[in-house]
């Protein structure tokens, strides 16, 4: 039988918890590390690469955040276009009604 190579994958959230814990200070590198069993090197390698995508995550949101805002405002103005329309035609109709105080005899 061959040994293979097994390596062991951590998810998200499990990296962003070590790397979480790197960006506090609180402790050392090979504290962090022997306290989540992770070599030392993976955690400067996640490390770099959440520094390096923190601005084009940040950017994006609020790209995206502005993008919705426009959406938002478009849909607004659309249901502004309509309430006046439905506000001329209530009004123009309106005048066509005969009045409630002709209508009760008064």
């Amino acid at each position: 039988m061959s040994a293979k190579n097994h390596r062991k994958v951590y998810d998200g959230a499990f990296k962003t918890r070590v790397v979480l814990e790197v960006l506090r200070g609180e402790k050392t590198l090979a504290e962090i590390a022997a306290e989540f069993g992770i070599h030392p090197n993976q955690i400067v390698t996640w490390k770099k690469h959440v520094m390096e995508a923190l601005p084009e995550l940040l950017s994006r949101k609020v790209k995206t955040s502005a993008k919705q805002q426009e959406e938002l405002q478009d849909e607004l103005y659309q249901q502004i276009g309509e309430l006046k329309v439905q506000n001329e035609f209530l009004k123009k109709n309106l005048a066509k009604l005969p009045s409630l105080s002709r209508k009760n005899g008064t």
